[in-house]
């Protein structure tokens, strides 16, 4: 229990992810055995034919269909969930009853009777033709991003991610096979960040796949990074390079038009896009310095997110081009397809890395620290006094002084920027 001295009282989470109009029970889940899969090794587009991978084709659908041929909808849920993580990963997030029944149980983390742990609560939907479709993402990557998402949100509070609760609405088109893969990829997800799926709820629906998952996860009372603390003199941060999403994406969509493969040179922007890898240690590690004064995650786009801290700091964020990571393939993509890499990084978005601020005079003590432990971080600027605001510092004019380009405050939005 974390080496801390357990309080004299207890208390338990009831979590149900079930909808209210209408008669379901929460999805069926019950411990069991462990995982053997490999995460990223399976159902990946490696210069194969679009639509189906390999290891898709390979799924027997005509028995898979048989096997749950007659089963009714609890049936069918403990066919995709029963088993799926190990007793030992529930037990240490405190799981005291998983799905079966209409709500979860769950221990509160040692020490939140007396005070120093706050919950942290996210959530995100993924809608068929809206995020994904056959042509960018198969069943296990729609799992596994579906929860990647919402990890990546309680990494960018500093947060350590605990529980999740997952909602399926599956049209007749989705086979139970196709479904079981996708259940695949959120177990699989779930297993490599120690979290633990206790509960959710399934249903139908008419035309499209519709995932819905929820993210609770702890940190320490008080110590939740938010977007608001940026202060000028800060340096700024981000945890891995941004815009190999949007090129993964890209590669899909272009070989999916032409109906041939994606490129060998893409498949790392393709696996970006596909099962992106949120950096939850880089966030903890960064937390525990206590130095950071502000955190984002990059899902709706570099320039975006780095507004939302300007504006929410009353801050001006001056990013230098000179000193943006650049992935080596993303950059030779994009100048093989005609496309400008600083467009992906500044507005891709779906890169699930951390943008940050931080005490300048701790920057460099805390790359050296991430280095050692094998991860990346970058300073790209510094924060500014003034007007709420994002400025690109350019490479030198012939005056010898350095650009400044205001950047739009855009990046992806569902209802318009």
């Amino acid at each position: 229990m974390r080496g801390k001295q357990k309080p004299k009282h207890r208390l338990r989470w009831v979590l149900c992810g079930e909808s209210k109009n209408r008669n379901t029970a929460c999805g069926g889940f019950c411990a069991g055995k462990a995982k053997t899969e490999t995460p990223l090794a399976v159902g990946f587009v490696r210069g194969k034919q679009l639509v189906r991978s390999e290891v898709e084709k390979n799924i027997d659908a005509s028995s898979a269909q048989r096997e749950v041929a007659g089963l009714d909808e609890f049936a069918r849920i403990r066919y995709w969930t029963d088993g799926r993580q190990s007793p030992a990963l529930l037990q240490a997030q405190g799981v005291v009853l998983g799905i079966g029944d209409d709500a979860a149980i769950v221990e509160t983390p040692p020490g939140e009777v007396g005070g120093n742990l706050q919950w942290l609560m996210a959530v995100d939907t993924m809608v068929e033709t809206v995020h994904f479709n056959d042509m960018t993402m198969e069943p296990f990557d729609i799992g596994w991003k579906a929860l990647a998402a919402n990890i990546s949100d309680i990494a960018a509070m500093g947060g350590e991610p605990r529980h999740a609760l997952v909602s399926v609405s599956a049209p007749p088109a989705w086979e139970p096979a196709r479904i079981r893969r996708l259940y695949d990829g959120l177990y699989a997800c779930a297993d490599a960040y120690g979290v633990a799926i206790v509960g959710g709820d399934t249903t139908s629906a008419p035309l499209h796949m519709v995932v819905s998952v929820t993210v609770m996860g702890t940190v320490t009372a008080g110590a939740a990074i938010r977007r608001a603390g940026a202060a000028p003199g800060d340096a700024v941060f981000v945890t891995g390079p941004a815009g190999m999403s949007a090129a993964g994406l890209h590669a899909l969509l272009a070989a999916a038009a032409a109906r041939g493969s994606t490129p060998p040179g893409a498949a790392a922007l393709v696996q970006a896009h596909q099962r992106p890898a949120p950096s939850v240690r880089a966030a903890r590690m960064l937390a525990a310095r206590g130095t950071v004064t502000s955190l984002n995650d990059i899902s709706d786009g570099l320039a975006s997110e780095a507004w939302e801290i300007a504006e929410a700091s009353g801050v001006t964020i001056a990013l230098r081009e000179s000193l943006l990571p650049r992935s080596g393939s993303m950059t030779s993509y994009a100048h093989s397809c005609g496309e400008d890499p600083l467009t992906w990084i500044l507005y891709g978005g779906e890169d699930y890395v951390l943008l940050g601020t931080m005490a300048a005079a701790d920057a460099q003590a805390a790359k050296a620290e991430l280095a050692a432990a094998g991860l990346p971080f970058y300073v790209i600027g510094e924060v500014e006094a003034g007007a709420a605001g994002v400025t690109l510092i350019r490479d030198f004019d012939s005056r010898n002084e350095p650009k400044r380009e205001a950047l739009a405050k855009r990046g992806y939005n569902h209802f318009g920027n």
